[in-house]
């Protein structure tokens, strides 16, 4: 299905902004595209709309890339001139699937992708729409109950979101984006799913790991999935240490090149700071060479020194103490 836009395209595009938490949560729907004859002239039509959809939404993100360039070097686009290429190269695709949706009003899959096409440009409500139609014409597809889930999970209330995950993975137990949408929704509506699972903020924080191992279980060679799990500990009180670094590690096993692996050590000297082992964490520092992490590298180093000072200057009175 198509790519997710970049933020900017939300700002220049979108009627109805979804909050900045909330954009954690994925919009991929886990539905696969199958196509019983590809010889039904409908089913070619709607592969004709995937694609169309697709070429979109990858220039529109060239555009926005080369925009941003252009502004670093202060000769960026209008916004409104940018936002009015960005509508018209979009009429065309939105045209197709009015079209198509008007002549065959029961093609689940077409009106799932319509609704992802208007999610991803900012019309949220008109999204659910899309979904809650798809739900009513086919109630056992479980990606329309996934994206109704995403769309809950952007706009309220939680609960409906939790609810429908639940729905779509019961559909579809298989599915790991499901789990995954799932386990991000629970960790950052916290307050809202102890009130639904009637359970601590503690366990809250165990069921979304559970959420996450589960769509890890199902693709267990995803290296972002990985790191998606391993992030949440981040926000967990009082920080669980240990089970932080093992989820790093697991992460680093799945790292796919050094660009990647350097990231994760970057993590590994975080946690070991957080530790009070100054001695690990200068040795994963030590590890960082790309330019890329060179700033974050040299906060982390100041951050290092700082908070080792503080631990030797608290040390050195109960060293002389008599």
């Amino acid at each position: 299905m198509a790519s997710l836009l970049s933020g900017l395209l939300g700002i220049l595009v979108a009627t109805n902004q979804p909050s900045a938490v909330s954009n954690l949560v994925q919009q991929r729907t886990g539905a696969k595209i199958e196509i019983a004859d590809p010889n039904d002239p409908v089913e070619r039509e709607y592969l004709r709309l995937l694609e169309m959809d697709d070429a979109a939404q990858a220039e529109v993100e060239r555009w926005l890339k080369d925009d941003d360039k252009l502004t670093g070097a202060g000769a960026g686009i209008e916004q409104g001139t940018m936002r009015a290429r960005i509508r018209q190269r979009f009429e065309p695709v939105e045209k197709g699937y009015k079209d198509f949706l008007e002549r065959n009003p029961k093609h689940v899959k077409a009106r799932i992708a319509y609704g992802s096409f208007l999610g991803d440009i900012g019309r949220e409500d008109e999204a659910a729409e899309q979904y809650i139609k798809a739900r009513d014409v086919e109630p056992k597809n479980p990606a329309a109950w996934n994206n109704l889930a995403n769309y809950y999970g952007h706009n309220s209330p939680a609960t409906n979101a939790f609810a429908c995950y639940e729905k779509a993975i019961e559909l579809n137990p298989a599915e790991p984006i499901y789990y995954q949408n799932f386990a991000t929704t629970v960790y950052l509506f916290r307050r809202d799913a102890t009130n639904y699972f009637n359970i601590s903020e503690q366990r809250v924080f165990d069921k979304a790991m559970e959420l996450y191992r589960k769509a890890l279980a199902l693709d267990p060679e995803n290296f972002p999935l990985a790191t998606d799990l391993a992030q949440t500990y981040y926000g967990i009180q009082p920080p669980r240490i240990q089970e932080a670094l093992k989820a790093w590690s697991d992460a680093l096993k799945l790292a796919r090149d050094d660009i990647e692996r350097e990231g994760v050590h970057l993590h590994f000297a975080r946690w070991h700071k957080t530790a009070g082992d100054f001695e690990a964490a200068r040795r994963e520092l030590g590890l960082v060479t790309n330019s890329k992490y060179g700033q974050m590298k040299e906060n982390l180093l100041k951050g290092l020194n700082t908070a080792e000072s503080r631990t030797n200057n608290v040390a050195q009175p109960e060293a002389g103490a008599k």
